[in-house]
Order: structure tokens, then sequence, then C-alpha cells
């Protein structure tokens, strides 16, 4: 029987990109361009949408716009809503009020270019009980790649993770740092729009971690962004070009990442950066 968390694996990280979907014209004036060019999507609207659990306020009224595919880091100290924003920009919580677009639901409004399509990488790797390869297969399936089409695509997924000689082994017994690459590779394979993380090396050696980070720059080359939850400074400054900081559910700055680490502009933005700690 499945568990919990391979059900909310299957849900979350597999649901809704779409790996049979192509690439359609979005219209002009309403549409990030890639670095590269390879890529062109409506942004990631979000215009006051708010996140409850109970009486609690998990994420505040929020108005944030979100460029697909550009490499964006969301900073903050514990509890200050990144992975709330992150799971509802995913449909993984819902909103208790405001609205979100942009992000595409199914493959009927992905092919009409309604939204971006997204794809969600857990900070602990959620392997399912089979192959590292069955895995990406099961996701392909999962999002109605044609049974020809599985094999080769998910073996190619794996060879861009340097994965391929391992593509038999039993996921769970990979180590921490090929379950991660293999939970990327398989988001990806995907084909989606914008990956969304969830601090993805949180957990791994410094090596481990640098792989990571060089096979997402390699995607952001391809033209594909990611939006990425860190505690991590440093590895922000590495791969950030835009920064969302935020504390206590509230997003309190949005900027590029040079103008963020030179000149924050909020109070708490700046104390974050110098170490101070945030309640």
């Amino acid at each position: 029987m499945a568990s919990v968390r391979d059900a909310s694996e299957r849900d979350a990280g597999m649901r809704y990109a779409g790996a049979s979907f192509d690439v359609h014209q979005r219209d002009p004036g309403d549409a990030c361009e890639s670095a590269v060019g390879a890529r062109s999507q409506r942004p990631i609207v979000l215009e006051g949408a708010c996140v409850r659990s109970g009486a609690t306020v998990l994420l505040h009224p929020t108005d944030l716009q979100i460029c697909v595919s550009r490499r964006t880091v969301v900073l903050g100290p514990n509890g200050a809503g990144k992975t709330t924003l992150l799971r509802a920009i995913h449909g993984l919580v819902g909103l208790a009020g405001g609205a979100l677009r942009g992000v595409a639901r199914d493959s009927a409004s992905a092919s009409r270019g309604e939204g971006a399509r997204c794809a969600y990488v857990f900070q602990k790797p959620v392997m399912l009980h089979r192959s590292a390869l069955a895995n990406v297969e099961h996701a392909l399936a999962l999002n109605g790649v044609i049974a020809g089409e599985r094999r080769n695509r998910a073996q190619a997924a794996l060879a861009d993770v340097g994965l391929a000689s391992l593509g038999q082994r039993p996921a769970r017994r990979l180590s921490g740092g090929e379950q991660q690459r293999l939970a990327v590779a398989r988001a990806n394979a995907l084909d989606p729009d914008c990956l969304l993380l969830d601090e993805p090396t949180a957990s791994l050696d410094p090596g481990a971690a640098a792989g990571i980070e060089r096979y997402l720059l390699r995607l952001c080359e391809r033209g594909r962004g990611f939006v990425m939850t860190t505690h991590d400074l440093a590895q922000a400054r590495r791969l950030a070009d835009r920064i969302i900081f935020m504390h206590r559910g509230r997003v309190e700055e949005a900027s590029e990442a040079a103008a963020f680490f030179d000149a924050p502009s909020s109070t708490l933005a700046r104390r974050f950066l110098e170490g101070e700690w945030l309640e």
C-alpha cells in the first residue's frame, strides 16, 4: 500500500507539469522572456493572496509577480512563510483569499497558453518503492506520456544528472545526494516551465549541494527557471538573479539580487543580512 508521503509526492511533484504539453505562443505584451530566449511564459501573479490555518495567518495578503524563466530565491528566517508561498503557488494549500494567476493546473489550460507549467521538489525527496528509472517513468505516466516514450525520456533525465548507471537500483537505496538529483531530474523530465524547489540542498553535504546547483544552472541556460527557498545566503548569492525576502508570512522585499545584497530597501532584510536573529 502506498504511504501518505508517496501519495503526496504523486499529487504534488507530478500533477501539474504536463510532460506531453507543447510550448505555445504567448501574448508578447504579457510575457517574461528568458535570458536565452528559449521559452516565454506569462508571469505567476499573486493578487492579495493569503493562506490561513484555522485562525493562524500563514501568508498575509500578498501582491507579487514572479517571472518563471528567472532564478528566484526566497529568503527569510524560520517561520517566515517561504514554504507556504511555494505550496500556495503549486496549489498544495488553498488560498483563504485573493487570487493566483499564471499557473497551469491541467493540460487543457497549459495548451491554451493560460499559465506556466510548474513541478515541485520537496526538501526531503520522497522515493517510491521502485527503481530510479521507474520513479521517473511513473511520473511521466501520471502526466499522460505514452508508454512508448516513457523509457527514453526517463533514461535521458537520469543521464542528465549523472545517474544513468543507477537506473535499475532501488531509489530508496541511493545516497541522499543521489536521491535529490533523482527528484530534480524526475520533476524536470515533465518538461515544466518552472521548478519549485523547497530547500533542495538543506540536508546535503557541500559536494552534493554543489552538484544540484550546477544542474539547476544548466537548466537555466536552457531557458528553464526556478523558484527556490533557502536559508543559505551564500547559495542565494550564487544562484539568484531575483530575491523575495519574507518575514512572519509577509513579503517584505522583492528585488533584483544585486540590489538586495548591496543595499536592501527594508530594515528587516538589512538586519537579516547582517546576521541578526529575527523573531
